[in-house]
């Protein structure tokens, strides 16, 4: 495991100078680092809670800065987007968690929790290989990607898309809803339906399978059971089988060696002659005690040998009509296995009874159709009366996204909008029975048809917007960056929009606005520029806050073009000093 990072280290030998990190309140991205990413040689910037905004000329490199914090959260990592001559680069980012409960996460997935300074940092070397960290910890990209979608909302311009799409919609009215239990009770009830109507279509296959074989099913069933299966009887057969083809032969050995040990002069009456001699000298000769001993332990085991030998000799015989039948019964074992690719008797008896159950589902298999269906039917009945009351509550939820999003564009500069948010049936599916659609016309003598459909670029900005802000004050949203969300408006409508997210950004949140336009830009609380510069090693981008001098001149670029007049100056200064205290 690597050391704990700071962030701004150069190497892990390396430190960067850089000022302590001070208490952040409030704030959820706290401090950002990129090294050798693209145009960017090395950025170590913090951020503050509330609305930021970034500035800079198009090219100078603000999408950048998005494409490191999109590798930071999970995406696909590319190595030509390591700058040139450089072997990796690293994106790392501080967080203050202290005001959103993750602690249940971290623990779900055996990670460090540290709410005051959660790190995550994303390595990509030139040779293609991606690592992640959270906390010092290695994770897989999927664990970042997940862990990222909670800390950090990037809207850019192509999340406008989301508009066409029926879930995003879906979940805006849910969210307004707040009816998580209700899903949750609903998803518990749509599984358990969905896995009886499984079960039931599975034996529904089944049955039909097994009765257009049923004849042929019930033949080898009737095959097998008439062979008398029994485990280990072909292991028996094969020895006794062994035993009769070999029977000459293994009684005459038998006899044989009968002989040599209990026979006239045999090993047994040489042993007890032996036994008798060394104990009438023991009185005299005591140390042959232990030979005594032990010739009489090996007496009495010889002798029992002998025994033994006699007794085997006497059941061995042999039986051609036995050696017959057990070479029949094992020829029809062989035969059986041969017919049905297996190897073993076992594998045949587990054939047989597989047969019988499913004679058994043929011959009960009406019966236990008829009690899958009605539990199916009960099951769909609990579904649907939980979606309807989802439905329910969608359409209450609804009445108030209509509501309160007319509420929001028309002081966006669209006086005679009219918003209205569709719930139609669909069939059951994972989120209910509710097909969700806004739909939307700027004019009242236009009919409402679908908002991606009929709203112009500006007008999708400023839905999307709307949106965010309605979301943002129903659920603790994490930090939320838009990305040129203001294309396609200008003056009094920009200056909506950046109040809009100037008081998301008050209302105890982190936003970060990248924008063109001045007007949003004086809202801001905080403003960093993106800019580059020609040095020894071709162009660089670089970000740094500007100080209230600075930021007074980089408005007045934005109002009045690269040449920077005085009454650019005066107008920039008027613009933060109205919007800024508003």
């Amino acid at each position: 495991m690597p050391p704990r990072t700071l962030l701004g280290r150069k190497s892990n030998s390396e430190p960067l100078q850089v000022h302590p990190t001070p208490p952040f309140i409030h704030t959820m991205l706290c401090r950002l680092f990129i090294k050798n990413f693209t145009l960017i040689d090395e950025l170590d910037i913090e951020f503050d809670g509330g609305f930021s905004v970034i500035t800079g000329e198009t090219g100078a490199g603000k999408s950048i800065i998005l494409g490191a914090l999109g590798l930071l959260l999970g995406q696909r990592a590319d190595v030509k987007s390591i700058r040139s001559g450089r072997d990796r680069c690293i994106i790392e980012a501080h967080f203050d968690l202290s005001r959103y409960d993750l602690s249940s996460f971290f623990a779900a997935n055996d990670l460090d929790y540290d709410e005051s300074d959660c790190i995550l940092r994303r390595e990509v070397s030139i040779s293609g290989k991606s690592r992640a960290f959270v906390n010092d910890s290695p994770v897989s990209l999927t664990l970042l990607r997940e862990l990222g979608s909670q800390l950090v909302d990037i809207h850019s311009q192509h999340q406008n898309l989301l508009l066409n799409k029926d879930d995003f919609q879906l979940g805006v009215v849910d969210i307004i809803a707040a009816d998580s239990d209700a899903l949750a009770d609903y998803a518990t009830a749509y599984r358990s339906y969905k896995t009886a109507s499984h079960e039931l279509e599975e034996l529904r296959l089944r049955l039909q399978k097994n009765r257009e074989s049923e004849d042929f099913l019930r033949f080898q069933h009737h095959e097998l059971e008439e062979a008398r299966l029994s485990e280990g009887e072909q292991e028996s057969l094969e020895q006794e089988y062994e035993m009769l083809s070999h029977a000459e032969e293994i009684k005459g050995a038998l006899y044989e060696a009968d002989d040599l040990l209990s026979g006239d002069g045999g090993v047994v009456e040489r042993l007890k002659s032996a036994l008798h001699s060394i104990e009438s000298i023991q009185g005299v000769f005591p140390v042959v005690g232990e030979i005594v001993d032990r010739l009489e332990s090996t007496f009495i085991e010889v002798k029992d040998i002998s025994g033994e030998v006699q007794q085997h000799s006497a059941r061995i015989d042999f039986d051609p009509s036995r050696l017959e039948e057990v070479n029949t019964r094992l020829d029809n074992l062989y035969s059986l296995q041969q017919k049905y690719h297996v190897q073993t008797v076992d594998e045949l008896i587990r054939l047989r009874d597989d047969f019988a159950r499913q004679l058994s589902d043929i011959d009960g298999g009406d019966e236990h159709l008829q009690e899958l269906e009605a539990e199916e039917r009960h099951l769909l009945g609990v579904c649907t009366a939980k979606a309807s009351h989802l439905t329910d509550i969608r359409r209450s939820a609804a009445a108030i996204v209509e509501s309160e999003m007319r509420q929001r564009l028309i002081p966006l500069g669209i006086p005679k909008v009219k918003f209205e948010v569709s719930v139609t049936p669909k069939p059951l599916s994972a989120d209910g029975c509710d097909k969700v659609s806004f739909l939307f016309t700027a004019n009242s003598s236009t009919p409402l048809q679908p908002v991606a459909q009929v709203a112009s670029g500006g007008e999708i900005a400023r839905v999307m917007l709307s949106l965010k802000a309605m979301i943002s004050g129903a659920v603790k949203l994490p930090t939320i960056i838009f990305d040129e969300i203001d294309t396609g408006v200008s003056g009094k409508v920009a200056e909506m929009m950046g109040r809009i997210m100037h008081e998301m950004g008050a209302s105890d949140r982190q936003v970060i606005s990248i924008t063109h336009l001045p007007q949003i830009a004086a809202r801001g609380s905080h403003h960093y520029k993106v800019y580059k510069e020609e040095g020894d090693e071709g162009t660089v981008s670089h970000m740094r806050r500007l100080t209230a001098q600075e930021r007074v001149a980089e408005i007045a670029q934005m109002l009045s073009g690269s040449a920077v007049s005085e009454a650019a100056i005066k107008n920039a200064e008027e613009l933060l000093k109205t919007l800024g205290q508003n």
